[in-house]
């Protein structure tokens, strides 16, 4: 067995599809930053009237590769960038690079997937299980393959209680379901059990690749939520809007008032950084379990990869806690003092958002109108809503995870390997990284620095006041009404 896993990358090629997200990115860095590799090949496809090689040069450009700049200043020149897609059978891949991957491509991670749970059924389809399948067959034909690792979800089969590491049985298999998207009415009977589009084709996936990949040295990797980095490249990065942060965002900044009431339950957050070190660790054991196989097909491993089995974090700590750095460094921007009521029964939820969104949404458009501006508050209110009620089941509910296989694989890493690729959540402590979560989300998110504190701090007083002086007008408001309709009765 390697003893080292940056070596066993030992001058490889390392093809990335999903090289543009937020997972592929950092995995991409981190391999250039701490593995012997060749190169990467990344699949980028031209996009918004930007060719793949102008996507590339602007995406490297982000702080998130400023630490790499810095130790390998020239690492531009191990990248080779790919100009195809996931939609079609070919890929949108020239000769020539179709055939230089068959030729010299040694590790593949697939983490390309639309992750959108209100994507239409026919397109999830097409990206995440035709798409994967695309990949599948050009990993096939690769001469030199030693590992592939395709990136799933811990929530792929999010209709059990009990998630464990297996292979578990959906409704249909990817090619009995290219022939039910056509039908709307099957559609829907097939995705029944699934809270979305998302899940749904992540199964899929998964049984197919136990049928169509098991030929290959292949494992399933399947993380759950992924938050900011702890402490690699920088503590606190993240580039995006998706799950707990845009909620986080939405109240810190005042934008939302009222949410589900989810506090006691768990939230399985973890680490971007510590993400990427388990990804690269799983490859590691893939490429080993191959060789001392001596090639013989086996069964895909699968690892879960959650926080909840050695360190279970609550949302409602979550919250807490990034309110707590909320009163030390508020946001300079925010419309309204961050406060929230919690709900539990949906109707007093919608009347909620009706009094604390809906009503200050449409007073904000009338003043747009007024200032001769489009109106946008109640199209954001609408579009937020909706995000957080395609997550409120995956807020309420609970899962038991098995990791075994996680923890097992963190057992066999050497101490060297432990420090540089440390991924185990045993004994993590939540209270600085939610700290750096929190400042992630102002520099990063936001785009605001530190100094503006002091002007954030006088602006946040004054919305306090504020916030204090419509409480007591709306109190006043409801006593009069009150009072008015007692008169009235007697």
């Amino acid at each position: 067995m390697e003893s080292s896993i940056a070596g066993s990358f030992g001058n490889g090629i390392v093809f990335i599809t999903g090289s543009t997200g937020f997972l592929g990115k950092m995995l991409a860095e981190k391999l250039l930053r701490c593995c012997s590799v060749n190169s990467i090949a990344i699949l980028v496809r031209s996009k918004k009237g930007l060719s793949a090689s102008q996507r590339v040069e602007d995406m490297y450009k982000k702080s998130l590769f400023d630490r790499l700049r810095s130790e390998k200043s020239d690492f531009m020149q191990s990248i080779r960038i790919i100009d195809g897609h996931l939609d079609d059978s070919s890929m949108g891949l020239s000769s020539s690079d179709r055939e230089w991957m068959i030729e010299n491509v040694n590790f593949v991670f697939h983490c390309a997937a639309t992750i959108k749970f209100n994507e239409p059924l026919e397109l999830a389809s097409k990206i995440n299980i035709q798409g994967t399948e695309h990949v599948l067959e050009l990993a096939s034909q690769m001469k030199n393959l030693k590992g592939f690792v395709h990136v799933s979800t811990a929530y792929s089969h999010c209709p059990r209680s009990v998630i464990k590491e297996e292979f578990y049985h959906v409704p249909i298999t990817a090619k009995e379901l290219k022939n039910v998207i056509v039908d709307e009415e099957l559609s829907l009977k097939v995705l029944e059990d699934w809270p979305n589009t998302y899940t749904f084709t992540k199964a899929v996936t998964e049984n197919m690749i136990l049928t169509n990949g098991n030929h290959l040295p292949i494992s399933i990797f399947r993380p759950s939520i992924i938050g900011c980095t702890k402490s690699e490249p920088e503590p606190g990065w993240l580039d995006n809007m998706n799950g707990p942060t845009g909620l986080v965002t939405g109240v810190l900044v005042g934008f939302l008032r009222t949410v589900p009431n989810i506090g006691s339950n768990i939230t399985d957050i973890i680490p971007a950084d510590y993400t990427v070190n388990a990804l690269i660790s799983v490859m590691w054991d893939t490429v080993n379990r191959h060789k001392q196989s001596n090639g013989v097909n086996k069964v895909p491993k699968i690892y879960n990869y959650v926080s909840c089995v050695e360190s279970p974090l609550t949302w409602g700590r979550y919250i807490r806690e990034m309110h707590d750095q909320y009163y030390v460094a508020p946001p300079l921007q925010s419309m309204w003092y961050g406060f929230y009521i919690f709900y539990t029964n949906l109707m007093v939820g919608s009347i909620l958002r009706f009094f604390l969104h809906r009503i200050p949404g449409a007073f904000m458009d009338l003043l747009l109108i007024l200032c001769g501006k489009s109106p946008k508050m109640l199209r954001m209110y609408a579009k937020t809503e909706n995000m957080i009620d395609l997550l409120y089941d995956f807020s309420i509910r609970q899962w038991i995870f098995d990791n075994s296989n996680s923890r097992e694989l963190w057992l066999l890493l050497s101490h060297d390997d432990r420090e540089m690729f440390r991924f185990s959540l045993q004994e993590f402590d939540w209270k600085p990284y939610i700290k750096s979560y929190y400042y992630g989300i102002r520099r990063h998110v936001l785009l605001e620095d530190l100094s503006n504190v002091e002007k954030a701090t006088s602006k946040n007083r004054q919305l306090l006041w504020l916030h204090r002086l419509c409480v007591v007008l709306t109190i006043y408001a409801v006593l009069q009404l009150c009072w008015t309709f007692i008169k009235c009765t007697f």
